[in-house]
């Protein structure tokens, strides 16, 4: 099991509804950043355009 250091709280961030004009989803989740040091992607639901989407993590 991951040390707690190692582990972080990051948030993804939709990376279509801002060009669409609508309000971006954002999920939070965790990640070991030894294991994964480049910025994460995942797709996930957006409930303002009703569609999965790729989520991108923001800082």
């Amino acid at each position: 099991m991951a040390k707690k250091k190692d582990t972080v709280v990051v948030t993804l961030e939709c990376t279509e509804a801002r060009q669409a004009g609508v309000p971006p989803s954002r999920y939070t989740t965790f990640k070991n950043k030894k294991k994964h040091p480049d910025k994460m992607e995942m797709k996930k639901y957006n409930k303002f355009m009703q569609k999965h989407t790729v989520h991108k993590e923001i800082k």
